[in-house]
C-alpha cells in the first residue's frame, strides 16, 4: 500500500527527531496512570503499572523512536454531543519500522494510536475470563451487546466493551476515519480480536485505533473519538440548531404520504414546542389532501422546521424500495436536490439504508456531509454504521442510528423483553461513541408491546445522547402528560454543556447526568427485572444537591403514572423493575 510518509507526518501534527528504541519504547499519560510501552510485536498498556491491555502489532524491525516531551492540548468546541467545549492533553509518541510508522497518543482516559505507511497489523488480546460485551457485526449495526466471559469466533462490530478487572474498563474502536480510508469491524480467533477492513483502506493514513480506558464514568465521558477526529471544516456553524423533533413511523408506518396525518405531527411539534417534524419515507407520495409543498406550507404557518427522509441508493435493497431514490447518489443529483431543499425551507435530511462501510461507503458519507453543509441541511444517518468522530469535522451530523432501537418494536416481539437491560447497556457501549439516534420515549405500543415503566421512557431523552432527538409516540400520547412533565418535555435540549455518569453498570442500571446552562437533568433506568435501589454520586454535580423536580414510577408496569415532587434531598432512590426516574437540579 502506497503512503505519502511525509504528509502523514505532517497530519499528525509531528515533527521530532528520532532517539534509539531497539529493545522498544514506552510513553506515558500526563497523570502517569497510563503507561504504553512498543516493541517489535506487541503495544502494551499498563494502568497503575499493571498491564491490562496488549495488542498485537508488527512493527519489526523496530528502529527509531521520538516523543514529545510536552503535553499537547487538543481543545475544540462541538455544537451537539457530551458538552460543548471539550479539551484533552496528550503525551505522543512515533515509532517507526522500515517504511512503517506509527503514531502513539496517550492522555489520561485512554490511547489512540494510528499507522502511515505499509500494512497494518492490529489484534486485541481479550483473555478468556475477562467480561466483555460485543456485538455480532452487521451492516446496520442495529443488534445487543450480550456479556459474556468468553471468545466465540466470528465477526463483531465497534465498540467493544471489556471490564479488566478491579473497577477498570476499555472500550475499543475507531476514529479518524478520512477519504479514502475504509472502516474496520473486529474478528475473533481464539483470544485475539484482529482488525479487519471491509474491503481496502487507501487513505493517506489508516484510522486511529482507540481505546478508552479507566472506570466506568471515565469511558462514558470520555471524548476520544471526536478528539482524534479532523477538526471542524464549517467556517460558521451558527445556523446548525440541535433540537427535539415530532416522528411519524413509529406508530404510522406508512403515513408520511397522508398529508393529514402528517399535519399532525406538524401540530405535535407546534404545541410541544418541539423545534422539528421529521417526515419520513415515501413523502415523495403524499396524498389525501395536499402534497410535500403543501407540508411545508402548512410547517411554515406552524412555526416548525422540517426535515425529510431519503433512501441512499435504491438499488442496494431490491425492488420497491421506499423512496425518494437516488436523489443523493451523485454529486450531480445531490447538488440538484439539495438545491431545491435549500429553496422549499427544508432544513435537514434524514439518509437511509447504506451498504457495508467499506472505502466506498466513507466517501459517500463524507461528500453528503459536506454537500449538506453548504446548502445548510442538517444530516441524520440510518441503516448507516457507527460515530467515528464525523460530527466534530462536520457538526450538521446531527445523529447516526447504528443500534437496535425503539423502531423494532414495529418488526418484532424480541425488544418487548430485551429492552430494559438492552436500554441499561447503550450508555456504555454504543452511545459513548457519539450521537445515538434510537427514537426514545414511547408510553403506548407499536406494533408489539413494551413492559419498561413510564419513567424508563421518560429517562430515554435525557439518558441517551443525540443532535435530534426524535420523540417516537403518538400524538396524544404527549399530550395528554401531566402538565409538569409535558413542560419538562418542551423544554428539553438536546445538546448538553456537560455530561457525568453517576451510577451504574452495564446491563443494570445507569444514571446520567446531562448539563445545559445551569440545568442538570439526571436520568436512570433500572435493566433488570428485580426492584433495585440507587445511590447516584450527585457529588459530581455539586454539593448538598437538592432536586427542583422529581420523577418516579406509580407503579411497576407501563400506563401507571408518574410520581412528581418538589425540593427532594437527593439521596437513595428505589426503582421497579424495568423503571426510571428523571430529577432536574436548577443552579
Amino acid at each position: 500500500m502506497k503512503r505519502n510518509r511525509l504528509l502523514f507526518i505532517i497530519v499528525t501534527l509531528l515533527s521530532l527527531c528520532n532517539t534509539g528504541c531497539n529493545k522498544g519504547s514506552r510513553v506515558y499519560s500526563p497523570d502517569k496512570k497510563i503507561c504504553v510501552f512498543v516493541n517489535d510485536s506487541t503495544l502494551t498498556v499498563k494502568y497503575n503499572k499493571k498491564v491490562v491491555q496488549t495488542v498485537r502489532i508488527d512493527m519489526s524491525p523496530l528502529t527509531g523512536a521520538s516523543r514529545i516531551v510536552e503535553p499537547v492540548e487538543n481543545k475544540y468546541s462541538m455544537v451537539s454531543g457530551k458538552r460543548r467545549e471539550c479539551s484533552n492533553v496528550f503525551k505522543v509518541m512515533s515509532c517507526e519500522s522500515g517504511k512503517k510508522f506509527m503514531t502513539v497518543w496517550v492522555a489520561n482516559d485512554g490511547v489512540a494510536f494510528r499507522f502511515g505507511d505499509g500494512d497494518e497489523r492490529v489484534s486485541y488480546v481479550i483473555p478468556d475470563g475477562t467480561k466483555r460485551w460485543l456485538q455480532r457485526q452487521k451492516t446496520d449495526y442495529e443488534g445487543f451487546y450480550p456479556e459474556s466471559t468468553s471468545a466465540v469466533n466470528g465477526k463483531y462490530s465497534y465498540p467493544a466493551l471489556v471490564e479488566y478487572g478491579d473497577g477498570l474498563f476499555g472500550l475499543i474502536t475507531e476514529s479518524g476515519v478520512l477519504h479514502g480510508n475504509g472502516c474496520s469491524y473486529l474478528t475473533c480467533s481464539g483470544q485475539e480480536y484482529t482488525v479487519t477492513y471491509t474491503d481496502t483502506d487507501q487513505g493517506l493514513a489508516h484510522p486511529w485505533r482507540i481505546i478508552m480506558i479507566g472506570n466506568l464514568a471515565d469511558i462514558v465521558e470520555s471524548t476520544l473519538v471526536t478528539d482524534m477526529a479532523e477538526g471542524c471544516k464549517i467556517q460558521d456553524t451558527s445556523w446548525i440548531k440541535p433540537g427535539v423533533s415530532s416522528w411519524i413511523y413509529w406508530a404510522y408506518n406508512h403515513s408520511s404520504k397522508d398529508f393529514q396525518k402528517v399535519k399532525e405531527y406538524i401540530d405535535l411539534a407546534h404545541d410541544m414546542h418541539w423545534p422539528y417534524s421529521l417526515i419520513d419515507w415515501e413523502w415523495d407520495e403524499m396524498s389525501n389532501g395536499g402534497n410535500i409543498d403543501d407540508a411545508l406550507a402548512y410547517a411554515r404557518e406552524r412555526g416548525v422546521k422540517i426535515n425529510l427522509w431519503y433512501n441512499s441508493g435504491t438499488s442496494w435493497i431490491g425492488p420497491g424500495a421506499p423512496g425518494p431514490q437516488d436523489r443523493l447518489r451523485t454529486r450531480e443529483a445531490r447538488e440538484q436536490e439539495m438545491t431545491r431543499l435549500e429553496q422549499m425551507g427544508a432544513t435537514g435530511i434524514k439518509v437511509d439504508f447504506f451498504l457495508p462501510d467499506g472505502q466506498e461507503m466513507v466517501d459517500y458519507y463524507l461528500d453528503i456531509l459536506e454537500d449538506a453543509a453548504r446548502h445548510h441541511l442538517l444530516v441524520d444517518f440510518h441503516g448507516c454504521t457507527i460515530p467515528r468522530g464525523w460530527s466534530r469535522t462536520w457538526p450538521n451530523l446531527m445523529s447516526m442510528e447504528a443500534v437496535y432501537g425503539a423502531e423494532w418494536y414495529n418488526n418484532n416481539r424480541r425488544m418487548t423483553n430485551a429492552a430494559a437491560a438492552h436500554n441499561a447497556t447503550l450508555p456504555f457501549t454504543r452511545n459513548v461513541i457519539g450521537p445515538m439516534d434510537y427514537t426514545p420515549c414511547t408510553f403506548t405500543d407499536s406494533q408489539n408491546p413494551h413492559i419498561t415503566t413510564d419513567c424508563h421512557e421518560l429517562a430515554l431523552p435525557i439518558l441517551f445522547e443525540s443532535g435530534l432527538q426524535h420523540m417516537a409516540d403518538r400524538p396524544e400520547a404527549y399530550l395528554g402528560l401531566p402538565e409538569q412533565i409535558k413542560t419538562m418535555l418542551s423544554g428539553l435540549p438536546s445538546a448538553w454543556d456537560d455530561t457525568r455518569l453517576l451510577s451504574g453498570y452495564p446491563g443494570e442500571s445507569a444514571v446520567i447526568a446531562r448539563r445545559s446552562g445551569n440545568t442538570w437533568y439526571i436520568a436512570g433506568i433500572n435493566g433488570t427485572e428485580n426492584e433495585i435501589t440507587l445511590e447516584p454520586d450527585v457529588s459530581r454535580i455539586g454539593n448538598d444537591i437538592v432536586l427542583s423536580t422529581l420523577i418516579t414510577d406509580k407503579g411497576d408496569k407501563p400506563g401507571m403514572g408518574f410520581n412528581i415532587q418538589n425540593n427532594i434531598q437527593a439521596g437513595k432512590l428505589t426503582l421497579p423493575a424495568r423503571g426510571g426516574f428523571v430529577a432536574i437540579v436548577t443552579k
